[in-house]
């Protein structure tokens, strides 16, 4: 472990591949979240985000330009490469990454590379931000990427922002159906213990909680929860009986005020639901990425 082992990385957001922008602006609309304007990277993918109020976000990830990703991914770009072979394994729509907070990325990327689980180089790009005053400023980003070999659909990144402008995201932080933050990260595989070090590494945490359906590891603001395939279906209600080895990401649960108030955005949208005992389950549509629960 790094020598700050004992402080866990909060989670920052969460890396969904999805068919187009369009198609997740309007789903998540639809389910009731507030979603930031579309944005651009210098690297050929684009998202249109949705910010919570404890500071972690969904990222729906397209592609904007899918020459210029092809070019960044034969060039090394981890970020892209990634993405484009999750596609290609996985299909057009899934969750393939986990992002961790970081003050200093060169040194997350220095321990990874101590502890065997680099996913190759760094990844550092700007783009010009516009302040409230209307003037601009270049706000930098560092990635550092973790990977385990066993796993080749999920992978994990450590994300450090320099000169950030000072922003009030309260209006994007505020959604109808009355999520406040991300409770839980479902992931499956069928011996979890097997990634109980990976993950132990990304959070930067030596607690993880193992038992007899799974793990658990906590990060500063959320749950990671690795499921065997039968504690899946038992939270769930899907199937996974022939799930290959490694992680997979199937989930997100949210956290809401008031279950009643989200049940009625749903019902007003004509959006299918139904509940696993106190949680309420709507299942993956084309721009939702994956199954989200709301829990109170």
């Amino acid at each position: 472990m790094t020598s700050d082992a004992l402080t866990p990385r909060p989670l920052d957001h969460l890396v969904l591949p999805i068919t187009s922008i369009a198609a997740a602006r309007q789903r998540l609309t639809q389910l009731g979240f507030t979603v930031a304007a579309d944005a651009r990277h210098p690297f050929g993918t684009e998202n249109a985000c949705v910010f919570f109020s404890d500071k972690s976000y969904l990222e729906p990830l397209g592609i904007a330009d899918q020459d210029i990703c092809e070019k960044e991914a034969r060039a090394g770009n981890q970020f892209v490469a990634r993405d484009q072979a999750f596609r290609f394994r996985r299909g057009a729509e899934g969750f393939s990454a986990i992002v961790m907070g970081s003050d200093n990325a060169d040194r997350d990327d220095a321990g990874f590379k101590t502890n065997g689980i680099s996913a190759g180089d760094m990844l550092q790009f700007s783009r010009p931000m516009k302040l409230p005053d209307g003037s601009e400023i270049t706000a930098t980003f560092k990635l550092s990427f973790a990977a385990d070999l066993r796993s080749p659909d999920f992978h994990a990144i450590t994300c450090q922002r320099i000169n950030m402008p000072p922003a009030d995201r309260s209006a994007l932080e505020a959604h109808a159906n009355g999520v406040k933050g991300i409770k839980i990260v479902v992931l499956s595989e069928p011996d979890p213990e097997d990634f109980s070090y990976f993950l132990g590494e990304v959070v930067n945490s030596d607690t993880v909680e193992v038992n007899e359906t799974g793990l658990e590891i906590t990060t500063s603001n959320a749950t990671i929860s690795v499921l065997d395939p039968d504690a899946l279906t038992a939270l769930l209600g899907i199937e996974a009986p022939c799930h290959a080895r490694g992680l997979r990401g199937r989930a997100i649960i949210f956290r809401v005020a008031d279950i009643a108030a989200t049940e009625k955005v749903l019902k007003t949208n004509n959006i299918d639901f139904s509940y696993k005992g106190d949680m309420l389950l709507v299942s993956h549509e084309e721009g939702q990425a994956v199954i989200f629960g709301f829990e109170e």
